[in-house]
């Protein structure tokens, strides 16, 4: 058993592919503005989730100028529910370099993709590869999955050195005349057929070839190392109301949500509020409420990120009269009707409250 020379592997995976594809939308163009949008909301989300968003941002951004003309909170809300919004925000941000730097159409080069804000190896390979035919490699989770098994490639595929030896066979492997259809076949091949668990290796086209079917390694490869736990964080949220309008201010740079609305937060070491402890933070902060009564939070409101784990209650207190400028000026918080409430970006989190409370009631 030798494994598949680049030729028979290609075009092995390109007569599977034309057999077994699913039918997408980003698939029937060669518009390098679909193709990227389609690739920037596929990152960390699968297909079934990133579908709609991706006929949204369509519809509601059919050019890149009109994504690079709209508002940024208005990109947030539309992007809301897909998590890591640094992904949205890279986006409109890249939307407007390409309308101001190159009039509105993509570069056509890999080495030139590479230079747009949030467009990593993996996007300007897609784009270079789909829009343009370019022969280079298009190389993501499926793809390493599969060169792993097929290749018998014991490297970690969570280890930044390992990225050069998949590369560099990644690169080898694709055929000059059909570079699209061979990096679409591979992707497609690891997402249905070499899947993370329980691949379909009995009806597998590579069988004969494959180093972890042969070696009864398929469970055991690719090799990678367990990411870091998750760092524990408890969020407390002050949910002040004034005649049926609520206090929330817009989260800055330097940590999660960036951009996105949510209510004035005091953060702790502990799921267990210190009522004397919130009461010197609402202070310091101006906050000086009339009755501090902290009934018990509804629920729980719990929401795992990447490296972290966010448990959050919220207290709703119901104020007298509005908050004085002096305050709102330096909390940053505003008043916003339900209905403005409902426009705002707002963390998955934030809108599950909002709907359980029935502050809104279009969530």
């Amino acid at each position: 058993m030798s494994s598949p020379t680049p030729a028979a592997f290609s075009q092995t995976l390109i007569n599977w592919y034309e057999q077994h594809k699913r039918s997408l939308p980003w698939r029937d163009t060669t518009n390098p503005y679909y193709i990227w949008l389609s690739e920037v909301i596929l990152q960390q989300t699968r297909v079934a989730q990133g579908l709609p968003y991706y006929l949204k941002f369509k519809k509601s951004y059919p050019t890149v100028q009109e994504l690079a003309s709209a508002p940024q909170d208005e990109v947030l809300r539309l992007w809301q529910g897909l998590g890591y919004y640094s992904r949205a925000r890279n986006m409109h941000h890249t939307a407007q370099l390409v309308v101001e730097k190159y009039g509105g159409r993509f570069p056509d080069k890999y080495e030139e993709l590479l230079k747009l804000k949030g467009v990593g190896s993996y996007t300007a390979a897609a784009i270079a590869a789909f829009a343009f035919k370019e022969q280079v490699a298009v190389l993501d989770g499926n793809v390493f999955r599969v060169l792993a098994r097929v290749f018998g490639i014991a490297d970690d595929i969570a280890a930044p050195a390992s990225r050069k030896v998949f590369q560099k066979l990644a690169d080898s492997l694709v055929p000059s005349e059909q570079p699209d259809s061979y990096n679409q076949a591979i992707m497609e091949f690891g997402a249905i057929q070499c899947t993370p668990i329980m691949p379909d290796c009995l009806f597998c086209p590579l069988q004969q070839q494959c180093f972890a079917f042969n070696h009864g390694m398929v469970q055991e490869l690719p090799v990678k190392s367990k990411a870091k736990a998750a760092r524990p964080r408890f969020f407390h949220y002050i949910v002040l109301e004034f005649e049926r309008q609520y206090y929330l201010r817009k989260r800055l740079e330097g940590d999660i949500w960036q951009g996105l609305y949510d209510f004035y937060l005091y953060e702790s070491d502990s799921n267990e509020l210190d009522q004397r402890a919130l009461l010197q933070e609402l202070s310091k902060a101006g906050l000086e409420l009339e009755e501090i009564q902290l009934h018990p939070p509804r629920k729980d409101y719990k929401h795992i990120l990447s490296h972290q784990k966010i448990t959050a209650r919220f207290y709703q207190f119901k104020l007298k009269s509005r908050l004085k400028e002096k305050v709102t000026k330096e909390t940053r918080l505003a008043l916003y009707s339900p209905e403005k409430i409902d426009d705002l970006p707002k963390p998955v989190l934030i809108s599950s409250y909002l709907k359980d409370a029935k502050i809104l009631i279009h969530l």
